[in-house]
């Protein structure tokens, strides 16, 4: 009994230390993905207000929570805000952004900083680990950075980073304004004489296909009727049709002497007599005119 007590004890230490492990991997593939620190005519929070704002991505396929984390833009203060534990948009799903505004206001929500971004020095923001020490990811802005352009990455969760004149807050940084395949047409058939050849084309081959498809199942059926009509042709002239007429002639003869007989027992002698015997009833039923006549006085 100690012994199965003791397998259980390890079995969930080791379960504890798996999860912790996967809980801080989890949490180790969260990326500073892009920042705006001076915001004059870009996106406003939900308070109606423009800041600055740091957006951070989730590169993993798992959900990640970081509900516990710190972000900060002081190096010797790894701590310096705290994000709430226990809020649910907290938790970031695969391939998906959380945004923060750095505007000084931790009061207004869990994704309201209690710092601000330098719009004339470099910045240096970074993102640790529930412990306060361990070291997520980092950027350092440059200074001079310009007003409503983002500092972010080429891609996703990449390692290039460029400014952005068309900022993305919660959404790719990559994005496609225009269809290639559309472009290329465009310029390789400007008019539209080869899409109008084109779909005129298909529509021509597939009347045309519709065409032999009807003819070819046409004759099939009619020529699958004349073989059944032959056969059957055959079959009336052959031996085996002569045995069936016969059998036939026998049945039609046997139920006729049948109606004869029945005829005899039926009639007289005479099969064209029908004989009508009377029968007596010394009685009147119930339902009989007699009860509704009435017995009308005799004149004299």
């Amino acid at each position: 009994m100690k012994i199965i007590h003791k397998k259980c004890g390890i079995f969930l230490l080791f379960t504890l230390f798996f999860a912790a492990g996967a809980q801080a991997q989890q949490v180790t593939s969260m990326r500073i993905n892009e920042v705006l620190v001076i915001n004059d005519n870009n996106f406003v929070d939900d308070y109606g207000q423009r800041s600055g704002w740091i957006e951070l991505f989730n590169i993993s396929a798992g959900t990640v929570n970081i509900g516990g984390c710190y972000l900060t833009n002081d190096r010797s203060n790894p701590r310096k805000y705290p994000i709430p534990k226990g809020d649910v948009l907290t938790k970031i799903p695969p391939r998906q952004h959380v945004l923060f505004w750095a505007d000084g206001l931790a009061n207004r929500g869990t994704f309201h900083l209690n710092f601000t971004l330098d719009g004339e020095n470099e910045n240096f923001i970074a993102l640790y680990d529930v412990d306060g020490k361990t070291l997520v990811d980092s950027i350092v802005i440059p200074a001079g950075q310009k007003a409503d352009i983002s500092f972010a990455r080429k891609v996703d969760g990449e390692d290039v980073w460029l400014q952005l004149t068309k900022v993305t807050p919660s959404t790719n940084n990559l994005t496609l304004d225009t269809n290639e395949k559309i472009e290329n047409f465009k310029g390789n058939d400007a008019w539209g004489i080869g899409m109008t050849v084109t779909a005129m084309a298909v529509v021509f081959i597939g009347l045309v296909l519709l065409y032999l498809c009807f003819k070819y199942v046409g004759k099939s059926a009619i020529e699958i009727s004349r073989r059944r009509a032959r056969k059957a042709r055959v079959s009336e002239n052959g031996h085996h049709a002569g045995v069936d007429a016969l059998e036939s002639g026998e049945i039609v003869a046997a139920v006729s002497l049948a109606l004869f007989e029945v005829e005899e027992d039926v009639h007289d002698l005479e099969n064209t007599v029908i004989t009508i015997h009377k029968v007596a009833r010394n009685y009147s039923p119930w339902s009989s005119k007699i009860y509704g006549l009435r017995n009308l006085p005799q004149r004299k």
